[in-house]
């Protein structure tokens, strides 16, 4: 990060400086991961589930300060990264396994471990796939969604049902096993960046999204999850769709398929 430039006051190389406004909106996604983390250990689980939808707003909106202010950096993008492996990685991982898996002993900390490893390995090709893949798209479930879809349920069935997490350990073991799988497959994702903000919409989009923000106000912890988990599941609908789609264009080219034997 230094400017080749030498600096004419001490004589040394000429440092940078970082963008403030930006790092501010990471900094604050950090630190409420890092909240959920305290929050679970203190076994507050509906504030750790929370504070990482918190995280989620303030990871969203960093990205978007930077394009609009035209501050983006390097140093901003590694720093995302790492805020984002402790928002949504460590952080519903460790939830989750104070929650329900711990009971489970090896296996409870392996599967929270394969989560955690999934997010770090979907963030590391994520940066290595900038600019290389089409831009609709997300090649393995975001880590930001896996962390929703943890904290979803936490949120959900302890906050709003007081359930207990060990008593359903089998269940939430699946869960979180999908949601680490998931962000390292080659399954695609929607990613919603082709929709342009800028052009004008029809009225009727306005109150569609008002709407929206009603029924998430009225019931955020189902919506939330809800919204999640339809995604979550959607890029493997797709997937199964085009397969089957592939399969019956392979069946009409195939020689001879559909026709009938000639006679003699």
């Amino acid at each position: 990060m230094a400017d080749p430039i030498g600096d004419p006051l001490t004589g040394g190389p000429r440092r940078r400086g970082i963008y403030l406004l930006p790092n501010l909106f990471t900094t604050a996604a950090l630190f409420s991961g890092f909240y959920a983390i305290v929050q679970s250990m203190n076994d507050d689980f509906v504030g750790a589930a929370q504070a990482i939808f918190v995280a989620m707003v303030l990871d969203g909106l960093d990205g978007r300060v930077a394009r609009l202010t035209r501050t983006q950096s390097a140093f901003g993008a590694e720093y995302d990264s790492l805020s984002d492996m402790v928002s949504f990685g460590a952080a519903p991982s460790l939830l989750m396994y104070e929650w329900a898996l711990q009971p489970m002993g090896k296996l409870g900390w392996l599967g929270a471990f394969v989560y955690c490893c999934g997010a770090a390995l979907r963030l590391a090709r994520f940066n290595t796939q900038i600019g290389t893949v089409d831009k609709r798209w997300f090649v393995g479930l975001p880590s930001p969604a896996a962390a929703a879809l943890i904290a979803g349920l936490v949120w959900v069935l302890h906050g709003e049902y007081q359930v207990v997490g060990r008593d359903i350990h089998w269940f939430a073991w699946g869960l979180t096993l999908f949601a680490g799988l998931s962000m390292v497959s080659n399954i695609k994702f929607y990613s919603f960046k082709d929709i342009n903000l800028r052009r004008a919409v029809p009225f009727w989009a306005v109150l569609v999204v008002m709407l929206g923000f009603v029924v998430i106000t009225i019931d955020q912890a189902r919506v939330l999850f809800g919204l999640f988990a339809a995604y979550a599941l959607h890029g493997y609908v797709l997937w199964a769709l085009s397969r089957i789609g592939r399969w019956r264009r392979g069946r009409r080219l195939s020689p001879g398929a559909g026709s009938s034997p000639r006679r003699p």
